[in-house]
């Protein structure tokens, strides 16, 4: 079976991943894209806010003085204006939009230069709270991260990250720690910054010494992240999970490789904060014949696969704590909608209890195999009596749920075993 490419987020226009069709506030309040008037030759492209928590979905325009470019970025805040990324004559303009009676009020918030090596600079995801925005600017040796919106006087420097720096995802609920992916020595590696720590930076993922670790997604109430790697499949970067602070490794399920397709975690279902594996994780998949949704959960060894509603806003979504996944949509009959689907719960819930238990340190695995705490990745890399097969992410140990074979069906591997997140710094930093 071809495993699956799993892409990174990009920035607009780069030809890198599919692009999102809207941002979506943490809190799931709000959302903003930008929106087509007209067609053909006279099309513009506006700022439209979406407000998503009433009865009823609706939207709002914010056109400017001007239309924007097409690869223009906008992301909703907490308090309902747009913050908005333009790009003009090498300088990177901000500006918060709010409606005001029939027109469209505009807060200039400042500019950053491009410097001539730089490779951009991007909006974060919406920061827990919805009161800060962020972006990140990528240089050749270094990566200077922005706090945009919520400071005292514009974009301010917060902190320069050694490396090249992409991907970018909040691991609290305070907006305190960011992981991104760090690329240094020719591997990617993903790192968090502490922004209550002057941007300190530890490590988070260290699965093989040669191996990119790259964090797709996490959810700060469960602690379950979304990793691609190519740690089980050197070259071939494939999609895994596992839970902060936890003593498991990170595991890599088959159910997740899909034959010639991109695969793109999108969305977890919080409020599941002592049961991990039974969120719901909902998927992009893109193949041959189009996009379309996957709904999986670590507990589970399947993925369920799901028609695209019809003008889906594609890549975009939010689940509510009890398992409704719903998917911005736009048609002409209904320009501001919202497609709701329940994900059926897994019917196997002492599989989810065995998988990782609460994920404390010096605990038990649903073998009844000691998964000790603490020690390298060298230290780590001997013997394998946690009961998986060592340099193997794919094999389970035995009675956990879909993670592929067990380590009795083939003999010890030389190479060192997954590192378990809860080696990593971060996991002492980041609580349940």
């Amino acid at each position: 079976m071809t495993a699956c490419a799993i892409e990174p987020s990009a920035d607009p226009g780069d030809g890198g991943a599919p692009l999102v069709g809207c941002s979506i506030t943490a809190e799931g309040a709000y959302a903003a894209r930008l929106a087509r008037s007209g067609g053909g030759a006279g099309a513009a492209w506006y700022p439209e806010r979406w407000t998503l928590d009433g009865p009823e979905p609706y939207a709002v325009p914010l056109p400017g003085n001007q239309p924007e470019e097409p690869g223009t970025e906008v992301q909703p805040m907490g308090d309902g204006r747009v913050l908005v990324h333009r790009v003009a004559a090498g300088r990177h303009l901000f500006a918060l939009l709010y409606p005001t009676g029939p027109g469209t009020g505009e807060l200039p918030l400042g500019a950053v230069e491009c410097p001539a090596d730089s490779t951009g600079m991007r909006l974060l995801p919406p920061v827990p709270g919805g009161e800060r925005a962020y972006a990140l600017a990528a240089g050749p040796r270094a990566t200077v991260l922005w706090r945009i919106a919520g400071g005292a006087f514009g974009p301010e420097r917060v902190a320069e990250i050694p490396g090249r720096c992409s991907g970018g995802a909040w691991l609290d609920r305070t907006g305190r720690m960011l992981a991104v992916d760090r690329e240094t020595g020719g591997r990617t590696k993903a790192v968090v910054v502490d922004l209550e720590r002057d941007g300190e930076v530890s490590p988070l993922l260290q699965i093989a010494p040669d191996s990119d670790d790259r964090l797709l997604l996490a959810d700060p109430d469960s602690g379950l992240v979304l990793i691609g790697s190519d740690a089980p499949s050197p070259g071939r970067e494939r999609l895994g999970w596992g839970v902060l602070g936890s003593t498991l490794p990170v595991r890599f399920p088959e159910c997740l490789r899909m034959p010639d397709c991109v695969v793109t975690p999108f969305a977890v279902q919080p409020g599941q904060v002592l049961t991990p594996e039974r969120c719901a994780v909902a998927l992009r998949v893109d193949g041959a014949f189009g996009s379309w949704v996957g709904v999986w959960r670590p507990a589970e060894r399947q993925v369920r696969h799901l028609p695209a509603p019809e003008g889906w806003l594609t890549g975009a979504g939010l689940w509510t704590p009890d398992g409704e996944l719903r998917l911005p949509c736009s048609t002409p009959r209904s320009p501001c909608g919202v497609a709701r689907l329940v994900a059926p719960d897994t019917a196997d819930a002492g599989g989810a209890d065995r998988a990782d238990g609460a994920g404390g340190a010096g605990g038990t695995d649903g073998a009844g195999h000691t998964n000790g705490a603490g020690g390298t990745g060298g230290a780590a890399g001997t013997g394998g009596t946690d009961g998986e097969r060592p340099g193997n992410p794919e094999a389970a140990t035995p009675g956990e749920p879909g993670d592929g074979p067990g380590a009795a069906d083939t003999p010890a591997a030389a190479q060192p075993r997954p590192v378990p997140l809860q080696q990593a710094p971060l996991a002492r930093l980041v609580t349940k």
